[in-house]
């Protein structure tokens, strides 16, 4: 492959989280039974008029004022016709010749080097139905509960050159969109899928190659896989006298390869032309300005800023500001339980995060509440409690009976820091283990955390550790 080069855009399907359709008052609510929040609008059936949902041009313009891109005063919506079983229009509302965001851009990072890749536009359209082939025997069943469900079609510039880039790109835009509130990004239910435009060519050619598109990719790790499929499906098909014709294809994932669909299609087999039944999108600088003041702090300053105002490394930072939710979390406990920032990014990015993922719970659902963490930590500053004692205190909290100062007055958990009760067992440990404490004194430093273990046994783990560090030292020296 050395001497090829890839070039990647990738198109991503964004389900905008409005509570109806972008034409229609259907729910989008997922999951409901096939077929029962289809509305006449949706099914396109005669009589019946689409009215523009503006909740979904407003989280289109937001998405465009993130990236920096132009919004255009004036869009046009399209009828993009063809035929399948789950448009049953017989064609797709869209955008083609004016789509409401213009030319903007996302930085990715990529093994640590920062990359800007462009984003050619982002257009609003309608989402299609959902073809069932499960269960039938042979045949296909339609649920159109998704159809009209509003969409932010995002389009990128051939930027990307290795599918390591388009996955970190996806990510970014992922996170983007969630900090925004515009979508859930629920990939495992369709809100947020990728289209890859893949092609190869010799290094040094300025033209590119003949592209083929890998159709509806629903998570990080597909992507990385059809990419990379495709680039050796090309590239060998060359070295070997063929050449690649433009086409749709499907990933699978269990054979782990790329299958043809169809020819790709042109612009003009589409048809398009504006739909009549819509008026124009006219943004007024008042609507820009009103939606510039609800623009939130960003992944990539959020970030920047916790590694300035908190000092955290570049990992932590990065942990906790992969999402609006863990972020938020994260100040509030360390607001509230005026710790060292470090101690409550170490618990958060730590302990809690692996229980959450062991639960396969999101920070949203935690049992352990911000107040709850706040209050473990603060007991672990104060020196109430030691590090061992706190990890026990945690599952407790886990179970979100109790708080943390509840759990540790029932159980005795306080830490005992009373030098003279840690000097009497001290002293007593020492008398029972001469040959230890021999072998201390000839140099043998090792032996030092045999006393300490056998210290903090004999507290119950309740004893001061820098207490009986320090009480050791002068007693062995």
């Amino acid at each position: 492959m050395a001497q090829w080069e890839t070039v990647i855009g990738l198109e991503i399907h964004t389900q905008l989280s409005t509570q109806s359709k972008i034409f229609s008052g259907a729910s989008t609510a997922y999951g409901a039974e096939p077929n029962t929040q289809a509305c006449a609008v949706d099914l396109g059936l005669p009589g019946v008029l689409p009215v523009l949902n503006e909740d979904a041009v407003h989280k289109a313009v937001i998405f465009g004022m993130a990236i920096e891109a132009h919004i255009a005063p004036y869009s046009v919506f399209a009828r993009k016709n063809y035929f399948y079983p789950d448009l049953p229009k017989g064609y797709q509302i869209s955008q083609m010749d004016l789509p409401i965001v213009g030319i903007g851009y996302l930085d990715i990072e990529v093994e640590g080097e920062i990359k800007r890749v462009g984003i050619t536009r982002a257009h609003l359209e309608e989402d299609a139905g959902k073809s069932l082939h499960e269960s039938f025997h042979g045949l296909s069943g339609i649920d159109l509960n998704r159809a009209g469900t509003p969409l932010l079609e995002i389009v990128s510039e051939p930027d990307l050159r290795s599918a390591k880039e388009a996955v970190a790109y996806m990510r970014t835009l992922h996170e983007l969109v969630r900090y925004l509130g515009i979508c859930d990004g629920n990939m495992q239910e369709g809100s947020f899928r990728c289209d890859a435009n893949v092609s190869v060519r010799p290094k040094g050619q300025q033209e590119f190659g003949t592209r083929a598109e890998i159709k509806n990719i629903n998570s990080f790790k597909f992507v990385e896989k059809a990419i990379n499929h495709e680039i050796e499906r090309q590239i060998a098909l060359i070295e070997n006298g063929g050449t690649v014709v433009q086409e749709t294809r499907l990933y699978d994932s269990v054979k782990d390869e790329t299958r043809s669909m169809r020819s790709k299609e042109e612009a003009n087999d589409y048809r398009y032309f504006p739909d009549p039944d819509l008026l124009p999108v006219h943004i007024s600088e008042e609507f820009k300005a009103k939606i510039k003041a609800e623009l939130p702090e960003l992944p990539q300053a959020k970030k920047q800023r916790f590694k300035t105002d908190y000092t955290l490394d570049d990992e932590n930072a990065s942990i906790l500001t992969s999402s609006i939710a863990l972020a938020n979390y994260f100040e509030a406990v360390v607001k509230l339980s005026r710790c060292e920032a470090k101690l409550c990014a170490n618990w958060i990015t730590g302990d809690l995060s692996a229980a959450l993922n062991k639960a396969n719970l999101d920070i949203n659902d935690s049992p352990v509440s911000v107040e709850r963490l706040a209050g473990l930590l603060a007991r672990l500053a104060d020196n109430t409690i030691s590090g061992k004692i706190a990890k026990q205190v945690f599952e407790e909290l886990w179970q979100g009976i109790a708080t943390a100062d509840e759990i540790i007055e029932a159980k005795g958990l306080k830490q005992i820091t009373d030098t003279g009760a840690i000097e009497a067992i001290i002293d007593g440990i020492i008398a029972a283990n001469e040959k230890q404490v021999e072998q201390y004194r000839s140099g043998n430093e090792k032996v030092f955390a045999f006393f300490v273990g056998q210290v903090m046994k004999a507290m119950q783990g309740k004893a001061n550790p820098a207490e009986v560090n320090k009480i050791l030292k002068a007693k062995l020296s």
